[in-house]
């Protein structure tokens, strides 16, 4: 098959490493695969620099950005509708929101047989303004018009989009996203690492795995490990990831006198996050707006529990009393219960990662997504020709 995927930005970051490790089971299998993306600069890092993929075409877009641009938008239709009709690609995947409402629609009028979209997050949620919720609800109605499958991370996400009318069910699938699980499942803490990091022996080690952005729930997090930095000596806060909130988090620990607990490693290559999860004892993850984040996974792989918000597809791997601490939504004093409880019994702690250990070590292997990928490809082709 000649495969297209489509992407705004190629940034460190969950969507994408979704798309990469898709096009590196295709490419494996044989198939002709080409990445089309827009510039990818900022604090995120740049994903195709650090995990190159020897075979795959890469197309630059330049008007394929994240800011919304009428014109850009315009422009990188047409740039899209172009490639698409000369290269006579048999599928057109696209992912994340921008990319896949321009995609969608310009893969479809350039005659693609298989138009294909993955919802790695919502664009659209409950904490944005009514105007945006109904704009990224109208637009994601349009684009799923112009698409055969929707695939989904989480069934969360299938639920959501039928509840405002997007897409039909029958388009849905849910394809969990895939990873090198295998690397999580072996993780050992690594003593030199921990050593050069400065975090101290007998430390109970809470992560962060998420770019350092508004979104990501760090004006929940920080407030909480603070308030458990005071009443605990032995915590302490891995925050991995870069972005604009470094500074003001840094500030914001500094002015609390608990700086020397948090501990800021900055953008870590996904083929090492593994080493920095094995140090740690728990994960919280507290976004707001989610798929089914990939650093829960990641952190119940390794054999930690995760303290998450009952929202998305977080509570599909994250079972409240059985593989971490399931929260409702800006409740922090529950939070900050379910780390204390990590702390003051960590044998409990202990037990939910290996039951989390148990349910994610064969649903999220990238081969099996991959595999999924290429399958469900073959079929609807196969099912259009014979329509």
């Amino acid at each position: 098959m000649k495969i297209c995927h489509i992407i705004t930005r190629m940034i460190i970051g969950g969507a994408q490493e979704n798309t990469l490790l898709s096009i590196k089971g295709a490419l494996e299998e044989g198939h002709d695969v080409t990445l089309i993306t827009g510039p990818t600069d900022g604090p995120e890092g740049k994903l195709l620099r650090d995990q190159p993929l020897p075979g795959l075409k890469v197309i630059e877009c330049p008007w394929l950005v994240r800011e919304i641009s009428p014109w850009y938008e315009l422009k990188a239709y047409f740039f899209l509708k172009k490639i698409c009709r000369q290269e006579k690609y048999d599928v057109v995947h696209t992912h994340t929101s921008k990319a896949g409402i321009i995609g969608r629609i310009a893969g479809r009028h350039a005659g693609v047989p298989l138009v294909v979209h993955t919802i790695h997050g919502l664009a659209f949620h409950p904490y944005q303004s009514k105007w945006k919720n109904r704009l990224y609800i109208s637009l994601e109605k349009l684009a799923a018009k112009y698409c055969d499958e929707i695939y989904c991370v989480a069934q969360a996400m299938i639920d959501q989009s039928l509840a405002v009318g997007i897409g039909r069910k029958e388009m849905f699938k849910v394809v969990y996203s895939g990873m090198d699980i295998e690397t999580f499942l072996n993780a050992k803490p690594d003593a030199e690492l921990k050593k050069s990091l400065g975090i101290p022996e007998n430390s109970v080690v809470f992560a962060t795995v998420a770019r350092l952005f508004p979104e990501k729930g760090y004006e929940d997090f920080i407030p909480v490990a603070i308030c458990i930095a005071k009443k605990y000596p032995q915590a302490c806060f891995l925050l991995i990831g870069n972005g604009i909130l470094m500074d003001p988090i840094r500030k914001e620990v500094e002015e609390a006198g608990v700086q020397e607990r948090f501990f800021f490693p900055g953008l870590v290559s996904p083929g090492d996050v593994h080493k920095y999860l094995a140090l740690s004892d728990a994960l919280v993850h507290l976004s707001l707006h989610e798929g089914l984040p990939r650093a829960a996974v990641q952190s119940l792989g390794c054999g930690h529990p995760v303290i998450g918000y009952n929202l998305d597809g977080i509570p599909e791997v994250v079972r409240n009393g059985e593989t971490g601490w399931l929260i409702e939504p800006r409740e922090l004093d529950s939070v900050e219960n379910a780390m204390s409880e990590v702390i003051e019994n960590p044998e409990l702690a202990k037990q939910y990662g290996q039951n989390g250990k148990s349910l994610v070590g064969s649903l999220f292997g990238w081969r099996r997504m991959s595999d999924i990928l290429l399958e469900l490809y073959e079929a609807a082709l196969v099912t259009k020709s014979v329509h």
